[in-house]
């Protein structure tokens, strides 16, 4: 693939290979990694994936740890000699759900962030829309507004990549 530039996002269902293909992508632009973690631990079962995805990235990453002020970590952390992998948009956007915020407003502020950076920024989120329609309101919820804000992000992206079995499929870019 091209160098590391811009605004790349990486799709792609559960297990895909998304987060690994999102890290490949940074530690190999010559930049210094940021890994920006929206993920809380509320089970033993989270605190392992975590774990897992440390161990694999190893040592020479920056690690921030934001659940909810994403546009301020990425106005902070996004400068000059830096790469910033975000994993992943839509826990982001369950920890603004659960917090009842305006998640069209912060989906929005978001975008301007990210067009105003200095350094490639790397945003992984699961495609959301290949499933069952959800049997319950917020589910349904969620889904619209994780679907709405891969939409935007994809349109302002400089690339898109979608994982489909541990393959990148370039979308954009």
């Amino acid at each position: 693939m091209a160098p590391l530039e811009g605004v790349t996002l990486v799709l792609g269902g559960a297990r895909s290979g998304k987060s690994a293909f999102a890290e490949k992508l940074v530690a190999e632009s010559g930049l210094t990694p940021v890994y920006v973690a929206t993920a809380q631990i509320f089970d033993e079962e989270m605190r392992d994936r975590i774990a897992h995805h440390r161990a694999r990235r190893g040592p020479d990453w920056l690690l921030v740890e934001e659940h909810d002020d994403l546009e301020g970590v990425l106005a902070r952390e996004a400068s000059r000699g830096r790469a910033v992998l975000v994993d992943c948009l839509t826990l982001w956007v369950t920890n603004l759900t659960l917090a009842e915020a305006d998640i069209e407003a912060r989906s929005f502020a978001l975008l301007d962030v990210l067009a105003a950076l200095e350094s490639p920024v790397v945003l992984v989120s699961n495609e959301v829309g290949l499933g069952i329609v959800p049997d319950n309101k917020m589910a349904r919820d969620f889904r619209d507004h994780a679907g709405r804000l891969n939409q935007e992000v994809a349109a302002h992206a400089d690339r898109v990549v979608f994982m489909a079995a541990g393959l990148p499929m370039k979308l954009k870019g």
